[in-house]
């Protein structure tokens, strides 16, 4: 921060370091303590969904079996399985079509919606002005705007399906991530003031970073939220072929009463949001581990 009066911060700064390292003397020193995986997977975070998932899933198997349950009404989870492994060779590609919509989509909102973030943190007039378009974007149901959105872009149905899933995903990253813009303490804009830093320089190293922890939480909802427009696209779309999405198939095996299959296909889409979220809540525990409330682990 080369803007800050170069006498002061270098006080400043070795002050805080001698006063850090008189405290790190009085402790007592300890190793870094590293848990092993066997640990990490026996922790209660990861242990009590998984006991809870299996005993769903036995009752889900018993019920089918005591009751005769026919397969075209709810087949049971180990024929779902078996219907996975051998249609794994129709389904797989469809599961990467849909999961490349999804993370254009994504990385479309992530991207456009930080920018336009920092456009409204700009100005008020300016997130007051267009900040009520972007709420009636997310609320306009896109089962309605879908059908009209792939006949405008009817030349390039991959496309429509971006824009579609696009749609859904951006809201939340723009309302979150103003927030945060908006959150940071005015003790520290003043302080800032007070050493003449520019607009630009206020933006980097203090609204950017005090707005990190709300923007990571608008990506883990944004990630599951263009999932669930990708496939509301192509349900609307019907593609079939070589780039027919997993919804494609469900609508396919639902005509057909290949309930296992629809069945298959419903749990990639649902393993693949719950992959979606996890790896997006490791990003943000790794990106804010250091400096967070919310990501350091503390003894007690």
């Amino acid at each position: 921060m080369g803007w800050l009066n170069p006498p002061t911060s270098i006080n400043l700064f070795s002050n805080l370091s001698k006063v850090k390292r008189s405290g790190d003397q009085d402790k007592p020193r300890t190793l870094p303590n590293h848990p092993s995986l066997i640990k990490r997977t026996l922790s209660p975070n990861i242990l009590a969904p998984a006991v809870v998932g299996v005993f769903a899933i036995a009752a889900w198997e018993i019920f089918v079996r005591v009751t005769n349950m026919p397969p075209y009404l709810l087949p049971g989870p180990i024929l779902v399985f078996q219907t996975l492994i051998s249609s794994w060779g129709e389904l797989f590609p469809s599961l990467l079509v849909t999961l490349k919509v999804t993370l254009i989509a994504f990385i479309i909102a992530a991207i456009s919606g930080l920018l336009i973030s920092v456009l409204f943190a700009q100005s008020k007039w300016i997130e007051r002005s267009f900040f009520p378009y972007a709420v009636i974007l997310q609320t306009t149901p896109i089962v309605a705007i879908a059908p009209l959105i792939i006949m405008w872009l009817k030349n390039d149905t991959f496309l429509a399906l971006i824009v579609c899933a696009w749609i859904v995903a951006f809201f939340p990253i723009v309302s979150n991530t103003t927030l945060g813009l908006n959150s940071v303490d005015h003790n520290l804009i003043n302080l800032f003031h007070l050493y003449r830093a520019s607009r630009w320089q206020t933006l980097i190293y203090l609204r950017l970073p005090s707005a990190m922890p709300y923007f990571l939480g608008g990506l883990k909802i944004s990630g599951g939220l263009a999932l669930i427009g990708a496939v509301v696209a192509e349900f609307v779309a019907g593609t079939g072929g070589s780039q027919s999405g997993l919804a494609y198939q469900i609508l396919i095996a639902s005509y057909n009463l290949q309930i296992p299959r629809m069945f298959a296909a419903l749990f990639m889409i649902t393993l693949t949001g719950v992959l979606v979220f996890v790896c997006l809540t490791w990003l943000s525990d790794f990106l804010l581990r250091e400096w967070h409330e919310s990501a350091i682990k503390r003894e007690n």
